[in-house]
């Protein structure tokens, strides 16, 4: 098969409900592609399902030569399942998208216009996000907005992983080896040319939603320690202002006991108060100190981002981890 225009990367967990009305939507966009733009690969990243969808993967690609399967031997997380796909993608171009749907396939045609018009990185910006809660509306854009201000990197709001990449952003970011990945972040970070398409984002065509609260607030925490230095800065700040606040009080104490008649400031609730309040801004200072720490630890083990167990579909098994 000859080398690919485009590879599709689609991270896969427990997707068993929409992968056919997945494949439906691509066979037709797949096939416009390949006519338009040249030859396309759609790589399938099984990141440890529990359900049948490495069993349903293998099923749809027999009659889909374009498909592509890489299953992982564990779960490694969304983020890791991405770059897999990244590490095996061979095309001019690479789209990451999101299986469920909400990455729309036929913003494809669009995407490789503003590509082949010069542009390296082409992101979508979400202008409405349809069966997603107010209240994750309202903690993605409280997310962002601080996110902003804590780098000085450029990271779009209201982007997800959605986007297409030229062949020298994806050869970049695949030399980044970080275990803690923020791909939104590091695409940015990379720099090129950059260009946002607003789209219309939605709701799940099948199934639940694969990035739960727990899941939102760890990615939240590693794309602030990946791109920012401001919490260990923090750290310090408070340090310096619970010494202020005690050399103060100790003046005040000072003060009230030389003033006859005033007997404030007396037994054991306030020196227990300013104890525990000391040891609550230490704990918090060396939380984020072994915040820190154990990414240090993470990346010294030098352990791969992950392991595959099996592929299907590639001319050449072989992958940079």
């Amino acid at each position: 098969m000859p080398a690919p225009t485009l590879s599709l990367v689609f991270p896969i967990f427990d997707e068993q409900e929409v992968l056919p009305h997945l494949l439906t939507r691509l066979d037709t966009v797949v096939a416009d592609l390949q006519a338009s733009t040249g030859p396309v690969e759609a790589i399938f990243v099984n990141d440890g399902s529990r359900d049948a969808s490495w069993q349903l993967l293998n099923e749809l690609s027999q009659t889909r030569p374009w498909m592509r399967l890489v299953n992982l031997s564990r779960n490694f997380g969304h983020q890791i399942a991405v770059t897999a796909g990244m590490h095996y993608a061979g095309g001019d171009a690479v789209v990451i998208m999101d299986a469920d749907l909400q990455d729309p396939p036929e913003l494809l045609p669009e995407m490789i216009r503003l590509w082949k018009g010069g542009n390296d990185v082409v992101y979508a910006v979400r202008t409405e996000r349809e069966g997603e809660t107010a209240f994750k509306k309202a903690t993605a854009s409280a997310f962002y907005k601080l996110l902003q201000s804590l780098t000085n990197v450029p990271i779009p709001a209201d982007t997800g992983d959605f986007r297409l990449m030229d062949r020298k952003v994806v050869a970049a970011m695949n030399a980044m080896g970080e275990h803690h990945r923020f791909l939104r972040g590091m695409a940015a970070w990379v720099g090129f040319t950059q260009i946002g398409l607003p789209y219309k984002r939605d709701a799940r065509a099948a199934g639940e939603t694969k990035y739960p609260l727990k899941k939102m607030v760890r990615l939240a925490v590693d794309a602030i320690a990946s791109f920012s230095q401001a919490p260990l800065k923090l750290a310090t700040y408070m340090g310096f202002a619970v010494t202020l606040l005690s050399l103060l009080a100790i003046v005040v104490v000072i003060i009230l006991r030389l003033t006859p008649g005033i007997r404030a400031l007396e037994g054991q609730a306030t020196t227990l108060i300013a104890a525990l309040f000391i040891g609550g801004v230490q704990l918090v200072c060396i939380g984020i100190l072994g915040e820190y720490i154990g990414r240090i630890y993470d990346e010294v083990k030098r352990r791969p981002l992950y392991l595959v167990s099996r592929t299907h579909g590639f001319d050449d098994n072989t992958a940079v981890k």
